[in-house]
């Protein structure tokens, strides 16, 4: 998972998200607030809806590759994700940065699971509702779960290269950022199936062009064609293999070497 690139949507569409998140702050009391925010997302967040049709083609220009999932970068983007769930957040249901671009996976997987830091023990506290229980205001906190449209997270995980392809806490973070790192991989399942395989894959191919870029740099190719080439890399799946690729190189002897050839990549 990395920091998601800002995009900036037209002043048509952030005016109708904020009135219609106008008439959700509007209602009287919180369970009326939960109950519009979920029954008018549902009917407003269609492809045959105008708004909405903006706010996923902006979606899909910041995610990687071919519209891949901003969670865990492997499979497609089909899906307008809440962050802070709707079903404990109505007040951030039409809120633009609180959406993301996820895939089935990540996002019927983390529905409503969502906690918060107790301010006075600083323990975890995941957000629950009783099956059948009146909607109440969530406990005040600060969120546990990384939020990828704010936060550095690239720079919270560790990416095992040398053997799993698990992502795991970055061992350097501060325990709070661990801990956080790690309820965050939980909730979406970062290590499940085939995503390990996926991202060793990924790693193959980062390789590969990299490799490629060199040969044809001291073959003497122009700029304009290295930069397409460039480009390419970094417009490709699984951003977060090429970042940890960069950052452990020295780890890694294969890559090492190439970083040695071609220190620029380090830039990219």
């Amino acid at each position: 998972m990395r920091r998601i690139p800002d995009h900036v949507l037209p002043d048509e569409v952030l005016a109708q998200l904020l009135a219609w998140q106008h008439e959700i702050d509007a209602l009287p009391d919180f369970a009326a607030r939960v109950d519009a925010a979920k029954t008018r997302f549902s009917s407003r967040s269609g492809r045959s809806n105008k708004t909405f049709r903006q706010v996923r083609a902006a979606l899909k220009e910041m995610c990687a590759g071919a519209r891949r999932c901003m969670y865990c970068e492997d499979s497609v983007a089909d899906e307008v994700e809440h962050i802070k769930p709707k079903n404990f957040y109505p007040e951030a249901v039409f809120t633009w940065e609180n959406y993301l671009y996820a895939c089935g996976p990540c996002n019927g997987g983390k529905s409503d699971q969502y906690a918060v830091i107790d301010a006075a023990t600083g323990a975890i506290m995941p957000l629950m509702r009783a099956t059948g229980a009146p909607p109440l205001p969530p406990q005040a906190g600060e969120p546990v779960f990384l939020n990828p449209r704010t936060e550095a997270v690239e720079q919270l995980f560790f990416l095992d290269l040398l053997d799993t392809f698990f992502l795991l806490p970055d061992p350097g973070a501060p325990l709070a950022l661990q801990q956080r790192t790690q309820y965050t991989i939980d909730v979406l399942k970062l290590n499940r199936e085939s995503l390990p395989e996926a991202r060793q894959e990924a790693y193959d191919s980062y390789r590969d062009r990299l490799e490629a870029y060199i040969r044809r740099r001291d073959l003497g190719d122009s700029a304009a064609k290295l930069q397409k080439r460039i480009d390419s890399l970094k417009k490709a799946a699984h951003p977060t293999v090429w970042h940890e690729m960069k950052r452990l190189h020295a780890q890694v002897p294969e890559l090492n070497a190439l970083f040695q050839e071609a220190p620029e990549a380090l830039g990219w």
